[in-house]
């Protein structure tokens, strides 16, 4: 587990860095059917994702993405339509960096991040001190991933 003190001071919870995404996906609780979800991010012990319905925090559910094993995993927390899984099996960093590299963010999935940042921005206000937090530090991930992202993209454009 990662020890860096987050910007509220706080160590970060998370077991593995996570990589900025815009996947489609879908999750299935057992027994009922699929939703499609959107990934914000996603490292080898779990992910964020934007789902517009879906289970509430501490539920198990099924998640698909395409080129990897469907992956049984916990809502560890969720707040409006965004939530954070954790795997109950990490995969693989190969399979993470394949994944990666077969989805490099385009500039229409960069201002998709942007708009995150934003929306997460104006919801933490509108929560409780938890919730405000856990939003907040959505909004700057994806605000950050953005900036990066757009330098990235800006940077192969000027190679290619």
């Amino acid at each position: 587990m990662d020890s860096t003190p987050r910007p509220d001071g706080q160590p970060d919870r998370r077991r593995a860095p996570r990589a900025a995404l815009r996947l489609s996906a879908s999750i299935r609780e057992p027994g009922r059917g699929r939703t499609g979800v959107r990934i914000i991010d996603l490292s080898t012990h779990g992910c964020q994702i934007e789902a517009t319905s879906g289970a509430s925090a501490d539920t198990w559910v099924l998640l698909s993405i395409a080129g990897i094993e469907t992956q049984y995993c916990r809502i560890v927390w969720r707040i409006n339509e965004f939530a954070g899984l954790e795997f109950a099996t990490p995969i693989s960093e190969p399979v993470l960096e394949r994944l990666l590299q077969d989805h490099q963010l385009s500039e229409s999935s960069i201002k998709e991040l942007r708009d995150i940042a934003e929306r997460t921005h104006n919801l933490s206000a509108k929560h409780g001190e938890a919730d405000a937090q856990t939003l907040a530090d959505l909004s700057r991930s994806c605000a950050l991933d953005a900036v990066v992202e757009g330098f990235r993209l800006t940077d192969s454009n000027r190679r290619g």
